[in-house]
């Protein structure tokens, strides 16, 4: 069964008189542990598509399931459950919050979840141990560099260990060394087994994704797969 597949679906915003077809009859089967990268220009559907997948917007038409579920169907609290449990986010400007420090950006969401403070601990504790965290556990966003700050936000993104991650642009404020290490982590997570789905501009990231979808007009106009992604 595949785990994302949309059907049909539009997203239409009104901007004063006028409107914006975002997505114009978007159809796609994403497979659970695939690894795809969403390119195209500016404007062509690329986030839009992402927030859609993400549960932060919802379709004009069409209909969305994850993993067999047809979400679109789903109250709004219902739909933040879903995100919770399920999907991981990772954005080109990190979004962490300022005041707190890495370790507590990425206890927040099991802080949500309501998990018990004994089990956060432990499980942040081993999240900042994978991603090489620990030194910076207790310094505050803007005491981290870029790089630093994405490996927090890729924490606090897989710490509910969701099925899905949604990067966009992960790699957009990033020095190209840093940019690499960043790839080298999501890819990481997705060999493990996490659905892994990127928009980017960067056509090195694209080539390494295992499957391009390429969008214009709001429209999917390739979508090319390759047997493996470049080591």
């Amino acid at each position: 069964m595949a785990q994302i597949e949309l059907d049909g679906i539009n997203r239409i915003f009104q901007l004063g008189d006028s409107q914006v077809h975002a997505l114009r009859d978007v159809s796609l089967r994403i497979e659970a542990g695939e690894y795809v990268a969403v390119m195209g220009p500016s404007g062509s559907g690329k986030s839009t598509l992402l927030n859609l997948l993400g549960l932060l917007d919802r379709p004009n038409a069409g209909h969305y399931r994850l993993e067999g579920r047809d979400v679109t169907t789903l109250s709004a609290d219902e739909q933040a459950a879903v995100r919770s449990a399920r999907i991981g986010f990772v954005f080109q400007s990190f979004h962490l919050v300022p005041r707190l420090t890495a370790a507590e950006n990425v206890a927040l969401p099991l802080m949500l979840a309501g998990i018990p403070p004994q089990e956060r601990t432990s499980r942040v504790t081993q999240a900042l141990k994978d991603f090489g965290l620990e030194p910076r556990a207790h310094h505050r966003p803007e005491e981290l560099s870029g790089g630093q700050r994405q490996r927090v936000a890729i924490a606090r993104a897989t710490i509910m260990r969701p099925a899905l991650l949604l990067a966009d642009e992960p790699t957009g404020n990033l020095d190209r060394a840093t940019g690499q290490e960043v790839t080298a982590l999501l890819e990481d997570l997705n060999a493990a087994g996490m659905t892994l789905i990127v928009v980017t501009h960067d056509p090195s990231m694209g080539e390494r994704a295992r499957r391009r979808v390429l969008m214009e007009d709001g429209a999917i106009q390739h979508d090319l797969r390759r047997d493996a992604a470049p080591s």
